[in-house]
């Protein structure tokens, strides 16, 4: 099962918000996802960002792929320089 982190549509007509998420990549849009790990408001000044950094750091390194969409989020909320970090931290351990 290849799984993306990807958003998801609330909101109403014109005025969207949407969850972060870990899905099938093969499921809809808005349909079954495995975990929500965080969420997204474009509408509010600024951008309102709100990652769960552990949920998303484990479901990266599991493999899971984010979209560009989602990519350039967690950049904005530091997770991806978490997990930067984290391997940078594991290689020179050993």
């Amino acid at each position: 099962m290849a799984v993306k982190l990807r958003l998801t549509r609330l909101g109403a007509k014109k005025r969207p918000v949407y969850r972060v998420v870990a899905a099938d990549s093969r499921t809809a849009r808005d349909g079954k996802v495995i975990e929500q790990i965080g969420f997204y408001n474009p509408l509010t000044e600024p951008a309102e960002i709100k990652i769960d950094t552990e949920k998303a750091l484990k479901w990266l390194n599991n493999g899971a792929e984010p979209t560009d969409t989602v990519r350039n989020l967690l950049k904005q909320a530091g997770v991806l320089k978490a997990r930067h970090e984290a391997k940078s931290t594991k290689k020179s351990g050993k």
